[in-house]
């Protein structure tokens, strides 16, 4: 059997909302009919009971002979639930507000005396409507992928500025990101505001390092035409491009001092000014920033402005180098494999036991930049299923790649939460023991074990 569907009548004449429970219960199938009289009872009933389907009269006390109270009930319930169908009540003198009501967002309207088969047919038919708008969104979501699945990443480093990430995403506050160049910052950046409530509005990223610095003022915030030689026509800066969305400041720290108080300015009033121009435009924009130098030492030499770095690192997040991340170089560098295996169109089945010894010995300065641009290289030059360490024009290392054993791994967890545990309690072996959920002998056997003295 279906799952009941739900239906709200709203109707403030107590004869007809009678009439109309009992003949439309009749005529739907597994069709769980509910009343109102007026606003409250309706979204009393909407917020509680959840129908799909509403028929409206328009008719509400107290202006039951106009459409005031009607039509503020319908924008009152699709602010609440949009997806709800709404289907108006209306008397031919009344059909220019329900055409008002449709263009407000009602689903279809149906005309007074009422008729029960015409007025069954239109909500049978918004009812269908409504399932196939959940279906569609249903598969949406089982298809969404999440705004993370393009980092790889297995160390608790990198797992934990991803976590932090996550955690901000849904805030409006200032992220600055840091490490070094080809750690991933922009892609965090672009996780940060896929995963943020922003995420259908524009990711404008700017590298402030990368436009000369005469140029750098025009292209954050635009000009109007004849502003400057060369200025032909007006131009639309990245802070306004980002407007409702997020705005990314790559390399931050090559920001001259100069346009550092301007950024400031805007930070603080959220307006912008065009270069020539003499209107204020408001933005709605949230910033992310990056840097691979340390803004603290640029503060001290007065190179980069105090008051601007607190208001771009109201989060940081350091982003730790490819060397610190132990086991990602070899998690990246085999899905790099069957990213660029694809690409390129080769059958190209893994990695020698040398490559890959050599990709976890690699000190990677260049970090998963260098570590991708490698892996292209081997992938179009290798001339075997495997690749080696001459593929990837690395030195092959002599010792294999090492990797706890089960036991080994073990071991040392427990090793780690006995010391924990005496650290907590003094050293008390009695409330250690507690702690840990075991018998002190237990607990005097691991320590014997581990070479730890009570």
């Amino acid at each position: 059997m279906d799952k009941s569907k739900k239906l709200l009548i709203v109707e403030d004449d107590p004869g007809l909302r009678s009439q109309m429970r009992w003949a439309l219960q009749d005529a739907l199938e597994n069709t769980e009919v509910f009343l109102a009289e007026d606003r409250d009872s309706a979204l009393t009933t909407l917020r509680k009971e959840d129908p799909n389907v509403v028929v409206l009269d328009l008719g509400l006390p107290p202006d039951p002979n106009g459409a005031t109270e009607g039509l503020a009930t319908l924008e009152s319930m699709l602010s609440f639930k949009p997806e709800t169908k709404v289907i108006i009540a209306s008397g031919n003198e009344e059909r220019q507000n329900a055409v008002k009501a449709v263009s407000l967002g009602a689903y279809d309207f149906y005309p007074k005396p009422v008729d029960i088969d015409v007025l069954r047919l239109i909500i049978e038919r918004a009812e269908q409507l409504y399932e196939l708008e959940q279906e569609n969104l249903r598969l949406s979501e089982s298809q969404r992928t999440s705004p993370f699945d393009g980092i790889i990443a297995s160390s608790p480093e990198m797992l934990q500025a991803c976590l932090i990430v996550e955690r901000v995403a849904k805030s409006e506050v200032s992220v600055l990101l840091t490490g070094e160049s080809g750690t991933g910052k922009e892609v965090l950046a672009k996780a940060l505001h896929q995963a943020s409530d922003r995420a259908t509005g524009p990711f404008i990223a700017i590298n402030c390092a990368a436009i000369p610095e005469n140029l750098l003022e025009s292209e954050l915030f635009g000009h109007e035409k004849g502003a400057f030689t060369g200025a032909v026509k007006q131009t639309i800066g990245k802070v306004e491009q980002a407007d409702k969305g997020t705005l990314f400041l790559d390399e931050i720290g090559d920001m001259p001092l100069q346009l550092q108080a301007k950024l400031l300015r805007f930070l603080q009033e959220r307006v912008i000014e065009r270069i020539g121009g003499r209107t204020q435009i408001k933005v709605d924009v949230r910033i992310v920033s990056a840097t691979n130098k340390s803004l603290q030492d640029m503060i001290a030499r007065q190179t980069f402005r105090e008051d601007l770095y607190y208001r771009l690192d109201e989060v940081g997040v350091h982003i730790p180098p490819l060397r610190e991340r132990q086991g990602d170089a070899v998690l990246l560098a085999k899905f790099f494999l069957q990213q660029f295996s694809k690409n390129l169109e080769r059958k190209i089945k893994g990695f020698t036991a040398d490559a890959l010894a050599a990709i976890n010995a690699h000190a990677w300065p260049g970090n998963v930049r260098e570590l991708e641009n490698k892996m292209k290289r081997a992938v179009v030059l290798s001339d075997g299923k495997m690749i080696t360490a001459t593929d990837l024009g690395l030195q092959a290392s002599e010792e294999a790649p090492t990797f706890p054993t089960l036991k080994q791994a073990r071991e040392e967890a427990e090793r780690e939460i006995v010391t924990r545990a005496l650290e907590l309690s003094d050293n008390n072996v009695s409330a250690a023991a507690k702690l840990l959920g075991v018998s002190r002998p237990t607990l005097y056997d691991l320590m014997k074990t581990f070479n730890m003295r009570e």
